[in-house]
């Protein structure tokens, strides 16, 4: 168990907690998720007793390890693959160390033998027999076989770095699991790994995540941190989510008496109930959910952008066609036609080469060879991925920068209330493009596209940089929108949620078809 007491936080005049008071117990993941700059990864370091709080205390029980995902993926250049998941286990790695020292010297002592011996018990209390066998089986889960294993780590590339560290912190059966954004350059299946890993996991995990998708399937509760007050819920993110859009609803309407404000509220929580019960996970959150009432929720106080993506012309019976279309170093022969209704999500094995097939779409780069050609009726409005030219050294204000990209002459307050959508009102819209966050980046781009009003949208890795309420925003907003859609995501919820139709890009190779995103896991197993 792991208890949070009256922490409070302050750097510099900023509060940043205040009064946090938290108990994490076994068998249960917990899902801490906030706003950009809320100070969530923050937390984590005071839970993992890297950071101290400016008042309160952290404890954790007697003789429970707490292990947390390294986020530096350098740290372990210089050790062997295998050493460097062992290295989850601190004190387990000094015993082996010093039991090496001790018999590797030649004047070993009868002092040394009594060392030796208490250095083997604890060794063998520790699990450091099938150490190894365990550090190598997770290896093997992860797909590193017997070849990686004295490999030094300076001899990987960034992804497969992580999911060593990844097993580094899964090592070793640890009391306390603190990951922060453990789903981060893993690839589908690993992340399905993972979940399972957590699902089957019994003792206390606590996750800082943008993937929707991921804390819906491992969290029994959900931390809000939320404007300097962190609240714990029982459920999962979409439980907190769809609680707190209602609680809103009836906030509005503040006419509807307690009683049936009560009865609508129980009446969902017994949904969400039912379906909760599918999850290994979730046979004590479902007797918890039952047992709520309107006086154990408490709303979020954080607003959400608002993402509607609308336009004025109707696509024709032509949409597009591409065909034969090869960019050398990126993708060869490429060819699809698209139909009226198509959500499609690309894929590739680098995100480079979807990135550059969009480029090319929009007139931005030039194919080696092959032909594409749009629909007449095609009104394009396009998010790239990388976007910073948009805004390094722009010293308009955003009023100014937005004004740039509409199709018609419009006054400053209906410009303002296009920003507004996107959490850019009052003084906010008078913010210079190249002070903007990365996060208030992406929705400017968002505003953008909205006001340019394309009957066909291209967004490339949209929720980079995004919280959790503007992802969520976006994902209805792509839902909702009528007109024809092509993107790139990494998340995995909006993947399922959005596309009809997957097309992969990969060299020579090109899997189209028409299918759900789950569908294509199992079909590319």
């Amino acid at each position: 168990m792991l208890q949070v007491n009256d922490v409070f936080l302050q750097f510099g005049g900023r509060k940043l907690f205040e009064d946090v008071n938290l108990k994490f117990t076994d068998n249960n993941c917990y899902g801490i998720i906030g706003a950009n700059g809320a100070g969530k990864s923050t937390f984590l370091k005071i839970l993992s007793g890297a950071l101290e709080p400016t008042r309160g205390n952290v404890s954790v029980g007697k003789n429970q390890r707490i292990s947390v995902l390294n986020q530096n993926q350098n740290d372990f250049d210089d050790c062997t693959v295998m050493r460097t998941v062992l290295m989850g286990h601190k004190r387990l790695v000094e015993i082996m160390d010093q039991k090496d020292a001790l018999y590797c010297k030649e004047d070993f002592s009868e002092e040394d033998g009594i060392l030796a011996s208490e250095l083997e018990t604890e060794f063998a209390e520790l699990g450091g027999w099938e150490a190894e066998s365990e550090a190598a089986s997770l290896l093997n889960e992860l797909k590193f076989g017997e070849e990686f294993h004295d490999k030094l780590m300076g001899e990987l590339d960034g992804k497969q770095k992580v999911k060593i560290l990844l097993a580094q912190a899964l090592f070793g059966n640890p009391d306390i699991l603190i990951l922060d954004e453990p789903t981060n350059n893993l690839d589908a299946k690993s992340i399905m790994w993972l979940e399972n890993f957590l699902l089957d996991f019994k003792n206390t995990i606590i996750i800082v995540s943008h993937n929707r998708h991921f804390l819906n399937k491992v969290c029994t509760h959900i931390c809000d941190v939320d404007y300097g007050h962190i609240n714990m819920y029982v459920g999962n993110y979409d439980f907190w989510y769809e609680t707190n859009q209602l609680l809103a609803k009836q906030a509005r309407e503040a006419n509807k008496k307690a009683e049936a404000r009560a009865k609508e509220l129980q009446e969902f929580i017994a949904r969400f109930s039912a379906n909760a019960s599918k999850s290994r996970q979730a046979t004590s959150r479902k007797k918890e959910l039952e047992k709520l009432t309107l006086e154990d929720i408490k709303p979020s106080m954080r607003k959400y952008p608002y993402i509607n993506f609308e336009f004025e012309q109707e696509l024709g019976k032509d949409i597009l066609t591409v065909e034969g279309l090869t960019k050398k170093g990126f993708f060869e022969d490429v060819s699809f036609t698209l139909q009226k209704g198509d959500k499609v999500a690309f894929l590739s094995d680098k995100s480079i080469n979807v990135s550059m097939l969009f480029d090319i779409l929009m007139g931005i780069e030039k194919a080696d060879s092959g032909t594409f050609k749009w629909g007449k009726t095609i009104n394009l409005s396009y998010v790239p991925q990388n976007f910073d030219n948009f805004f390094d050294g722009v010293e308009l204000s955003l009023v100014e920068w937005i004004n740039q990209y509409a199709v018609k002459d419009h006054t400053e307050s209906y410009l303002r209330g296009w920003l507004g959508r996107m959490l850019f009102s009052g003084d906010e819209a008078k913010k210079k493009a190249c002070v903007l966050s990365g996060g208030e980046k992406v929705r400017c781009m968002m505003a953008r596209a909205m006001l340019q009003g394309g009957n066909f949208v291209i967004l490339d890795e949209p929720t980079n940089h995004l919280d959790l309420e503007a992802i969520t925003a976006l994902n209805k907003g792509m839902i909702n929108f009528k007109g024809g859609m092509m993107f790139a995501s990494h998340d995995q919820e909006l993947m399922q949620t959005v596309a009809n139709r997957i097309i992969e890009i990969n060299g020579t190779k090109t899997f189209d078809k028409l299918t759900t995103y789950e569908e294509y896991l199992e079909l590319t197993e």
